[in-house]
C-alpha cells in the first residue's frame, strides 16, 4: 500500500484547521476517520506530516551485491544464476538465492542475456 500524497495530507489538514467537519472531509478526499487522526497526531508530535519509513532491518545483502557483484559478473560472464550464488558464498561466505542475485542484477539495470 502507498502513503497518501503529500498534497492530500495537506488539503486534510486545511480542512480540519478551517472547521470542516469530519463527515465531509471524508466524503470529499476519500480518507477515513483513523487517517485524519493518524495525520493530526503526527502533526502535533513531530510537526510535519511526511510519511513515515517503513520499518524494518536493512538489509545486509543488498548493499554488498551491489558493490561486488559487478567484479563477480565481469570474471564470470557466461554463469548461470545458480552458479553466481555458489561464486558468491565461496567468496564472500554468505548464501544467496537465485532470485536475489536475479533481483540485484535488475536492479543494477542488466538485462537477461
Amino acid at each position: 500500500m502507498r502513503a497518501h500524497s503529500q498534497e492530500l495530507r495537506h488539503q486534510v489538514l486545511c480542512a480540519v484547521d478551517a472547521g470542516t467537519a469530519r463527515n465531509a472531509i471524508i466524503d470529499q478526499l476519500h480518507v477515513s476517520r483513523s487517517t485524519m487522526k493518524r495525520y493530526l497526531k503526527q502533526r502535533r508530535e513531530t510537526g510535519t506530516v511526511l510519511p513515515r519509513p517503513i520499518p524494518g532491518r536493512p538489509s545486509i545483502k543488498g548493499k554488498a551485491l551491489q558493490t561486488h557483484l559487478l567484479s563477480q559478473r565481469e570474471a564470470h560472464p557466461g554463469a548461470t544464476l545458480d552458479e553466481h550464488c555458489q561464486i558468491w558464498e565461496a567468496e564472500q561466505g554468505m548464501q544467496v538465492s537465485s532470485a536475489t542475485i536475479r533481483r540485484a542484477m535488475l536492479a543494477m539495470g542488466w538485462k537477461r542475456s
